[in-house]
């Protein structure tokens, strides 16, 4: 007997063809065994997958291919011998099962039953409709963005944003307790190089948005610096006679920093003269950096006050921009604090004491290979034996730490807050987070080690730009808003010319902002984003607007009908496109599990955009206001309303409102 409402509705018919196939495959192999004299194998999975189309039924096994060739009988004969041996008197959704494709065996759905059942717990379970709750809640940290406050964040640093929020809403909707963490980044050579151009131009209130504002003086400072370093460089190669090849190769480098730095002046003369100028009258500029790293990292009180202040200029013009998108974090963890607490000494004590620690007059370091090797830990981490890890830098020779050190002390603190840690860093990271866990492996334990996960992913390419914060070229985040709003505004005012003014700039933030969050999260994270407006904002496929614009649709229909569904017919909802609507319905619990357990919000995007283009082929061929009979109208109108309710709930976990009208 099927209830009335399920949060799992497609899993009912899965267990039950499971269930059948199993049964039917013990049963149908105990002659064919004792006949051929053949063993059973001892490891079966019967496990099925959704066919492409219909006509191949709702779930398909290939199981027959896979023991044929270990059993030498024909796949078409075990696939018939199941067939024959299926007992459907004990499902209740399932109307039959067919041999396909030379093998496959094919299971069929009762579609009145399943649109009744998956309609009706959309309905029934509204908001919470596809969210199904793990067994094992776990407490988990989702450290995420975590940028050097030098400078705005960029197209690529959102990518980042926009996963790690993406993944904190699948586990809080799957039931873990889920806390986001940014990571401050305000000590080290970049801090120290920002905080040296602010001193240099007397310590001013921002001009304009205050991140734009510090990133130009980071630009500029690290460019000075730079072009001041290559000269000297360049100087001594010509008076060592290097071979002209090494000269070369520091000129086109010094060439490419002039360049930057003439567009830099551009963008702010007085600031770029009045840095310059001071500069030139500092004999050591690169000592006197050091010295702020150094000062900071003892807690010297003007120090601390200076760097704390250009800081929080940099983090309040963050949170203005990441409100605007939609993403907060419950925690920011200043990685200054584990320096001040004593964490990092603490740390580096332990490693010191480690059998794979060696130090030399230059630096401390941490044999992670041989650590590696000896722990095997090669193996659990999945990386190739043959591959060498290079070793650890701990501290620098003036005694001040170093970046990945930092991080052990910051990690080793998560995991003791939380079951599971999950770093959302860029891939180019990936080896820092290695030695990261041989490391942890160390001080913890392996296993332990294993709860911080690296989540990956790779950068954000816009064509024929090439980004650097360190020379001040990079998209910001903002002006990607700003510019995907105003071309939402425009396709709002094209489609709808007689809304206000304000609801039309509403519905363009929505859909503007949508549409990027939607690009930066609709592709597998280690797969390379190219960045272009076609593909952002186009209404006809495969886009936040495309998606938003098809619940709107299903909210005006809604909203056009005179009366809520009374007596919905569910087993006149024969057209094929109704059959796909409603299987794609059922099917929203399971791709949510599937990508909550996998952390893979793309599949999310892929599965609202398909059933965003069903609905819209439905609507197009399928009368629902003037449906033939009150029956069919109502059925198609709870169909419709379960539509919508999934398209919300899908577009919920990637952060994107769902639109009652565009």
């Amino acid at each position: 007997m099927v209830k009335n409402h399920s949060e799992n509705p497609f899993e009912i018919f899965r267990k039950e063809c499971e269930n059948i196939l199993k049964e039917a495959w013990y049963n149908s192999q105990k002659e064919l065994f004792s006949k051929n004299k053949k063993s059973e194998p001892k490891k079966i999975f019967f496990s099925l997958d959704v066919p492409p189309t219909l006509k191949l039924g709702d779930l398909s096994s290939s199981l027959c291919f896979k023991l044929s060739k270990q059993l030498k009988i024909a796949s078409i004969t075990l696939a018939q011998n199941i067939v024959d041996t299926s007992d459907l008197s004990k499902a209740s959704m399932i109307t039959n099962v067919k041999v396909a494709g030379g093998g496959y065996v094919n299971f069929y759905v009762d579609y009145e039953k399943l649109s009744k059942l998956a309609i009706e717990s959309a309905l029934i379970l509204n908001t919470s409709y596809g969210y199904v709750k793990t067994d094992v809640p776990k407490k988990i940290i989702v450290e995420h963005t975590s940028v050097n406050p030098t400078g705005p964040i960029h197209v690529g640093t959102a990518r980042n944003s926009i996963l790690g929020d993406s993944i904190s809403r699948l586990l809080r909707a799957r039931g873990h307790k889920v806390n986001t963490h940014f990571y401050i980044d305000d000590v080290g050579k970049q801090i120290a190089v920002l905080v040296y151009g602010y001193k240099m131009i007397d310590q001013p209130q921002p001009k304009g948005k205050a991140d734009h504002w510090i990133g130009l003086i980071y630009a500029i400072t690290n460019c000075i610096l730079e072009i001041q370093e290559l000269k000297k460089q360049l100087k001594e190669f010509r008076r060592k006679e290097a071979p002209i090849e090494d000269v070369n190769k520091i000129q086109i480098r010094l060439d490419d920093w002039v360049a930057a730095a003439a567009d830099l002046y551009e963008r702010d003369k007085i600031i770029f003269n009045t840095i310059l100028g001071k500069i030139k009258k500092d004999h050591s500029p690169r000592d006197n950096i050091a010295e702020i790293m150094r000062l900071y990292e003892m807690e010297n009180i003007e120090t601390k006050s200076l760097v704390r202040r250009v800081v929080e200029i940099c983090l309040r013009a963050y949170r203005e921009t990441y409100s605007r998108a939609g993403i907060h974090w419950d925690s920011w963890d200043w990685e200054s604090k584990l320096v001040w607490n004593g964490s990092v000494s603490e740390i580096i004590d332990k490693l010191k004491a480690s059998p794979y620690f060696c130090s030399t007059d230059e630096t401390a370091l941490l044999k992670i290979d041989e650590a590696a090797e000896v722990m095997n830990l090669k193996t659990l981490f999945n990386v190739s034996k043959k591959h060498e890890i290079p070793p650890l830098v701990l501290v620098r020779s003036d005694g001040t730490s170093l970046y990945p050190t930092r991080d052990i002390a910051y990690s080793l603190w998560k995991l003791q807050q939380a079951d599971k840690v999950i770093n959302v860093i860029g891939v180019e990271q990936t080896l820092t987070q290695l030695q990261l866990r041989v490391a942890l492996s160390l001080l913890i334990s392996p296993k332990r080690a294993m709860d911080l996960i690296h989540y990956a992913y790779e950068l954000v390419k816009v064509p024929e730009y090439k980004m650097s914060k360190r020379r001040g070229r990079y998209v910001a985040f903002d002006d990607i808003l700003d510019e995907a709003v105003k071309r939402a505004q425009q396709e709002v005012n094209k489609r709808s010319p007689n809304l206000s003014a304000e609801l039309k700039k509403r519905i363009a933030e929505a859909v503007g902002v949508g549409a990027v969050k939607y690009a930066l999260t609709e592709v597998a994270p280690k797969k390379q984003i190219i960045f272009t407006w076609e593909r952002v904002l186009n209404f006809e496929m495969n886009s936040a607007p495309f998606i938003q614009y098809a619940h709107a649709r299903a909210c005006n229909i809604l909203k056009k009908a005179e009366n809520k569904p009374k007596k919905p017919n569910y087993a006149l909802l024969n057209e094929n496109i109704e059959k796909e609507i409603v299987k794609k319905i059922a099917i929203f619990p399971e791709i949510f599990i599937d990508a909550s357990e996998n952390l893979t919000p793309y599949i999310i995007n892929e599965y609202a955009n398909d059933l965003a283009a069903k609905f819209n082929s439905f609507y197009a061929s399928c009368p629902v206001l003037k449906a033939d009979g009150y029956e069919l109208k109502d059925a198609r109108l709870s169909m419709v309303n379960a539509v919508k309710i999934v398209l919300r709930n899908s577009l919920k976990l990637l952060g994107i409102e769902a639109l009652e009208r565009i």
